[in-house]
Formats: structure tokens, sequence, C-alpha cells
């Protein structure tokens, strides 16, 4: 799909991104903590910007074994790192410069990234972040595609899109890997004869339209969970999780 989806133009609106991910100690969104994390800035070409940041991160607590078998950073790896304290505030520093600036700040499954990072800031007092535009592909392609079978992972989007991801559960490779993958949907998206729904205007009416999305794909999720677990409730909120 990759070679066809390149050559359709991206709105006017759409200049250079910022790519985002974490890697942590787990999924418990409120409770874990980030181990590495990267902000990469791509022009629409998808070429990578200088000026980015990585950071490794001492989250405080031991990372559990299943976590590093995954993004394969070990306790002996952040002995000497940063401490979260200090991670944190930088993470959520050049974020909202990005936001001030108006670039808009891509990560797949956002929530995620994004909880984890709203959380990780009220632990250590840090203010949490004011939000500009976020793009999420896996919003937009559970939206767009709906109907699509298989897995709606980083890995099987990128191979749908025909985008290389190597290096995976890396923040920077993913992250950048994430973008291209953004980029190459969002073309596919504005080229759609009869998209399901109109593409957006703005960055602003992505960012609104997103965020009614994820709430109707959480809905219904919780709606087939429901069958199993009757008493499961919904998680809403994009790009922050509304905990309980």
């Amino acid at each position: 799909m990759n070679e066809s989806v390149n050559k359709l133009a991206l709105p006017e609106w759409l200049g250079t991104i910022a790519v985002f991910d974490t890697e942590t100690t787990g999924l418990k969104l409120n409770e874990d903590r980030i181990v590495t994390a990267a902000l990469h800035r791509i022009n629409v070409n998808g070429e990578v910007q200088p000026g980015g940041f990585d950071w490794l991160i001492n989250p405080g607590i031991p990372i559990p074994a299943v976590a590093s078998n995954v993004h394969h950073v070990y306790d002996k790896d952040v002995v000497d790192a940063m401490p979260a304290s200090r991670g944190v505030a930088e993470i959520v520093a050049a974020i909202e410069a990005c936001f001030v600036e108006g670039i808009p700040v891509l990560a797949y499954n956002a929530a995620y990234d994004f909880t984890i990072l709203h959380y990780e800031a009220l632990r250590y007092g840090i203010p949490t972040l004011n939000f500009g535009t976020v793009i999420d592909p896996l919003v937009i392609d559970k939206t767009i595609d709906k109907y699509r079978k298989g897995k709606r992972t980083l890995g099987a989007a990128a191979e749908r899109y025909g985008v290389s991801l190597d290096n995976a559960h890396t923040a920077k490779d993913d992250a950048i890997a994430a973008g291209h993958v953004g980029l190459a949907m969002l073309r596919y998206f504005a080229g759609l004869d009869k998209p399901v729904v109109n593409f957006p205007a703005s960055a602003k009416e992505l960012h609104e339209m997103q965020t009614k999305w994820a709430d109707e794909i959480e809905a219904s999720y919780a709606k087939w969970r429901q069958q199993d677990v009757p008493d499961y409730k919904p998680q809403f909120g994009w790009p922050v999780k509304q905990l309980g």
C-alpha cells in the first residue's frame, strides 16, 4: 500500500509533527513507571529533524522481568540513570514546548503513553500537560478502517502501510515508525473517495474527532467485554484515561 499512499497529498495544515513513545515497568496506567522515552520531530516526508530527546530513567522501583524481556532495559541499566522526578519533568516540558509551537504530538495508542505520563507527573508534584493537538494512529485506524481483520498493533499497522519497524519496543524507533505510519494513514484517509467520516479541516478538528472516536471505541470494547465480565467498566478519556 505504501507506494500508492505516498503519492497522496497531506493537508496544508499539517507540517512538522513530534513523535512520542515510552517504555515502562508495566501496563497499570496509574501505577507503572516510565523507563525510557523518546520525543523527536519529523517533517511531512518522515525525515527526522535535529534536536530530538531520548530519556533513560531510573523509575525508582524494580523493573519486572516481564517488562525487561520486552524492551530489554534491566535494573542494572538504570542504576546511574536520571531520577524519575527529573526525567518526567523534562518530558512534560519538551512536549509542552511542541504544543506551544503549534506542533502536533503523535503517539500510537496515545492514551497509554499520556496516561502513564499524567500519573507520573502527579506522583512527583509536576504540573500535568496542557494539551495541544495529539494524533493517535491507533484511534484513526480503528475508525476509518473499522472492519479490517487482524491485529491493530504498531507492527501490524507498519506492515499494512509499508513502514519499516526495526528494533521494536525501543522508544525512539517505535516513535519514528509510529510517525511514518501516522503520515501514511493520514494520506490514505485524505485520499478516500467515500470515507466513513469526513477528513478534518484543521489539526484542532482532528484532535476533537479523535476524542469522540476514542470514547466510541471504548464503549464498543466494553460492550464486548461485558458479555463475559458483566461488571466490566469502560475507561473513557483520550488522550488521558479517566481512571477511578
